[in-house]
């Protein structure tokens, strides 16, 4: 009894933990497609993002997967209200397009991030970021897709 007390207790306030991070869900849109954006903070300040997206938001044949953890270098204190942040980070990307024979070739690779970011005093981030990212898979080395630029609209919970 006295174990299965422990670990309810352990398990509630794990979740207790776990749900005082703060969370944000929108879209970032750039130069290369449209994803679907989630972040969740790791600490008071580094956060890990993730991302679903279309390569071309026109164009349905290649999708990719986004995995970050960002690290906040500063939060200048650049205006009376809302928050700034500048971030980098590593993380890795796996990829899947449609060739012109309809063959589907999975990418793998690594990625990076660096970014600005804004806070409103409502629960709304906006940010930019710029993404390089280095792709291998089918034996080559994906090039286009190399730098990504985008801007992030995300509601904050």
């Amino acid at each position: 009894m006295k174990k299965f007390l422990v670990i309810a207790i352990s398990l509630v306030a794990f979740s207790v933990v776990v749900s005082a991070q703060p969370r944000a869900v929108g879209l970032r849109a750039g130069n290369y497609g449209l994803d679907v954006s989630y972040e969740n903070y790791a600490g008071e300040y580094d956060f890990l993002e993730f991302e679903l997206g279309l390569d071309d938001a026109f164009n349905t044949n290649a999708f990719h997967f986004d995995g970050i953890y960002n690290i906040m270098i500063a939060q200048p204190d650049w205006t009376a209200y809302g928050r700034w942040g500048i971030y980098a980070g590593p993380g890795a990307s796996v990829a899947v397009w449609t060739n012109e024979k309809d063959e589907n070739l999975v990418y793998a690779g690594l990625l990076g991030n660096v970014g600005l970011e804004y806070f409103f005093d409502f629960p709304l981030q906006v940010s930019l970021s710029m993404r390089p990212r280095l792709m291998f898979g089918d034996g080559k080395i994906r090039k286009n897709g190399l730098f990504t630029l985008g801007l992030g609209v995300r509601y904050v919970f």
